[in-house]
């Protein structure tokens, strides 16, 4: 019974760590939060949350990584940006993670601004381009804790319906 309680309040610890690192970069939040549901779910022998919903979990965990570096791409495209631009803010996304909050801000737009100017040599095109990339990031941010609502009131409907 002990055993339980321990697993129950690491689970909801893992969980709590997740969420903040919906925000922070390096954390990996997401994988975290399902971590956390995983151990909860394990503690009472999937009895609650079987693996078909631990496996919808998963895929809404393994989702926020795609949207992290399509969300920048996708903003600068949607701004005017060029291909090179918009390949820029996704690598300036990637390259960005290693570099903690500034990074991740703005990673994107440098990325962006960057490829735009090697197309063309207009300031005003590359700041554009930036800008979606910045917007693409917020954009980005938003569903990624959408998604991780989502991965919470998924395992909640079963966990606490029965």
């Amino acid at each position: 019974m002990e055993d339980h309680l321990i697993a129950h309040v690491l689970a909801a610890i893992l969980v709590l760590v997740g969420l903040a690192g919906l925000v922070l970069p390096l954390l990996p939040g997401a994988p975290i939060i399902f971590l956390g549901l995983l151990l909860d779910s394990w503690a009472d022998d999937f009895e609650h949350a079987g693996l078909g919903t631990m496996g919808i979990v998963a895929l809404l965990a393994l989702l926020t990584y795609a949207v992290d570096v399509v969300a920048s791409t996708f903003g600068a495209r949607r701004f005017g940006a060029s291909t090179r631009a918009a390949m820029g803010a996704g690598l300036g996304a990637l390259v960005g993670i290693f570099f903690g909050l500034p990074g991740v801000l703005l990673g994107p737009f440098v990325g962006a601004v960057m490829g735009q100017l090697t197309v063309r040599l207009d300031l005003n095109s590359a700041g554009r381009a930036g800008a979606g990339a910045t917007m693409g990031l917020i954009a980005g941010a938003a569903f990624k804790l959408a998604l991780a609502v989502s991965m919470l009131g998924i395992y909640a409907a079963f966990r606490f319906s029965s």
